[in-house]
């Protein structure tokens, strides 16, 4: 499937959700692309996972923006690659350095640059161990298998919709639950 065909696609599936994550943020060791960048050299030619190019074009166009949390200790080859294969201006964020926090450290970052809540983000990873951390923070993650896909992004926008009603429906229950107590209490006043 050509990449116009696979981002025509994209946009179908991100036209089916109503609600949909104000930032998509990816990894990129085999979330991307199929390899680690430290074991690459700047001189060659990258190549992405067949979905990725035409996921991240449909979601740019569809106006959600997109960044980039990379636990890489190589930012300049990855830098590099995102230029190569012309999608580094796509980023609105690019967190890409050496971390042991499991990728806490880049969403504290990503957040504080977009002031995008944590809620209304989507994130894409091949690690167990980030997707668990980054999700404790609010963070709607999807683990992905062999790339980033189309099947994967069906998945995390459908985990986000379902993330987000359910966080509306805790907010209205607390709003009722919170206009119901100083209600009582007003009708408590003696005359």
């Amino acid at each position: 499937m050509g990449e116009e065909k696979v981002k025509e696609e994209a946009m179908q599936i991100v036209g089916m959700f109503q609600v949909l994550p104000r930032l998509v943020v990816f990894d990129l060791d085999y979330t991307l692309w199929p390899f680690y960048c430290e074991c690459r050299s700047k001189r060659e030619v990258p190549s992405m996972y067949p979905h990725a190019k035409g996921i991240l074009h449909a979601l740019k166009d569809k106006g959600i923006d997109v960044a980039v949390a990379s636990r890489s200790p190589t930012l300049d080859i990855a830098n590099t690659f995102l230029h190569k294969l012309s999608i580094d201006s796509i980023f609105v964020a690019k967190e890409i350095f050496s971390s042991w926090t499991h990728k806490t450290d880049h969403f504290q970052r990503i957040h504080s640059r977009t002031a995008v809540p944590f809620n209304s983000m989507l994130f894409f990873d091949d690690e167990d161990r980030n997707i668990q951390s980054v999700s404790k923070m609010g963070v709607t993650s999807i683990l992905v298998g062999k790339g980033v896909n189309l099947g994967a992004l069906r998945q995390g926008l459908t985990k986000f919709s379902q993330n987000w009603s359910t966080s509306e429906k805790n907010k209205q229950k607390w709003q009722t639950k919170f206009s119901k107590k100083s209600n009582s209490s007003e009708g408590n006043d003696p005359e």
